[in-house]
């Protein structure tokens, strides 16, 4: 037996499964799986099919090429906000979530709506529409023992565990274990559906945070699905991976070479997940998302700048999703809740504004746009983009700089244009503008740190206009 297969045996007695009555098969075909997978801290640049020059990701370049593979994508600079957009298809400005809760911009603690039950989520739409729901890998939300997750719209979980997600006489023998409640690669601390899974130092916790989706995906296998993997990869530390360890200490050592190892390692398991699609007959009727959080951690990640917003966007579906390859069509990752709820079936919220645009027609080629702008914001910071024009760094105490990308999307060849008198750029500035007044970001009594820093890390090839 081996390790994946005996973590799925040691935890098979620990599911109580509800009774869920089987829908029609043609109920099935009317409603597609879906699942949305999001890495920790990865730029769009780190994928091959973005262009990286020696990361090698065949799986999701071919998912891409297959499907759309959608080339200027932003999210918010940094995780926490990433995470409520998501789940909410809500902007900061109207999830109230701009930042970690306590940080430059961030809900005061104890604000509830720094709490994601507070909020009305992707999950809780389509459970309610019918779909058997799960999500595994990294929570790093609100919540406690006994509705941690399952109020978020749930039906099942196995999260790498933080102390507070343990039941009080759990937190003692995780420790006893000798498991660190931090660790989420080797030896991980992994909680699932409110129990406690021992681990062993030979355990790699997306090894069975993808043997979880897996097991799930055949279990629901006769029912419509929504499956949420939040990876804990690539974010640091960055040690090794399965394929890549040759010591004990290679699985304790931060070492930025192994980046390209935890990147590959993540296309790795998206490959295990599309072959237990094709396994369970689903891969036809399932459609994938994969993305990013933010910018790559030391490259982009918590930068009011498109290297910190810009992620990649992949989804496929072999049966549901024309084949694009690489699309030059705009999204953010508000859009994925207004897109998957489309797709269900499901109906919006009526209660509270959503943000984000569906392009559920895009993706099943019925139109050949999405959207004209997108957005990100970090704290007191904005991002702003159309297909030709780029804003970075705004917040409501100095207006950023402005940027004439022309037909680039990955920072090459950009011109200044911030004191342009053009009258292109004056028409880009006075378009920005009426946007920010829609969007407004908190107004703070300083200027956090100098960002000329940010601007200086950027890709050369700026000039000036």
């Amino acid at each position: 037996m081996n390790k994946t297969s005996g973590f799925i045996a040691r935890i098979s007695a620990l599911l109580v499964l509800p009774f869920v009555a089987i829908p029609t098969r043609a109920a099935i075909a009317s409603k597609p799986n879906i699942i949305v997978i999001l890495a920790d801290d990865l730029g769009a640049g780190e994928l091959s099919g973005y262009g990286h020059a020696s990361h090698q990701t065949p799986v999701l370049d071919r998912l891409g090429r297959e499907g759309v593979r959608f080339e200027t994508c932003f999210t918010p600079p940094v995780c926490h906000p990433t995470r409520y957009l998501l789940m909410t298809g809500q902007y900061g400005c109207h999830n109230g979530v701009y930042n970690f809760s306590g940080k430059r911009g961030g809900p005061e603690r104890g604000d509830p709506r720094d709490n994601i039950a507070h909020h009305r989520t992707f999950g809780q739409i389509l459970q309610e529409a019918g779909y058997a729901t799960a999500v595994a890998g990294k929570w790093q939300l609100s919540g406690r023992q006994p509705t941690l997750i399952r109020e978020c719209g749930f039906d099942e979980y196995c999260m790498w565990g933080y102390a507070q997600y343990y039941t009080d006489q759990d937190r003692p023998r995780v420790e006893a274990a000798g498991i660190d409640f931090v660790s989420r690669y080797w030896h991980p601390s992994i909680v699932r559906n409110g129990q406690w899974i021992p681990t062993t130092n030979d355990d790699y916790g997306e090894d069975l945070f993808t043997a979880f989706v897996c097991d799930f995906i055949q279990r629901k296998r006769n029912q419509p699905f929504f499956v949420y993997y939040p990876m804990c990869l690539p974010h640091s530390p960055w040690v090794s991976t399965p394929d890549t360890t040759r010591s004990a200490a290679d699985k304790t050592k931060h070492s930025p070479g192994n980046l390209k190892a935890n990147v590959e390692y993540i296309d790795k398991l998206v490959g295990r997940i599309v072959a237990q699609l094709e396994a369970s007959g689903l891969r036809e009727n399932t459609v994938l998302f994969f993305t990013g959080d933010n910018g790559t951690g030391g490259d982009g990640k918590s930068q009011a700048t498109e290297l910190g917003a810009r992620v990649p966007m992949i989804v496929n579906g072999p049966g549901i999703v024309k084949r694009r390859g690489g699309s030059r069509e705009l999204t953010d990752l508000s859009d994925v809740l207004p897109t998957i709820v489309e797709l269900a079936g499901a109906n919006l919220p009526r209660d509270r504004p959503i943000d984000g645009h569906s392009y559920a027609d895009y993706l099943r080629g019925e139109s050949e746009r999405t959207r004209e702008w997108i957005f990100a914001y970090q704290a007191d910071r904005r991002i702003l983009r159309t297909k030709r024009w780029l804003l970075e760094d705004n917040s409501p105490l100095h207006w950023g700089r402005l940027f004439d990308c022309g037909e680039s999307r990955d920072g090459r060849g950009y011109v200044d244009a911030t004191h342009s008198e053009d009258p292109a750029a004056l028409a880009a500035k006075a378009f920005f503008n009426r946007l920010i007044e829609k969007l407004p970001a908190p107004v703070l009594d300083h200027e956090g740190p100098p960002n000329e820093d940010v601007i200086a890390a950027r890709p050369t090839g700026r000039g000036k206009k």
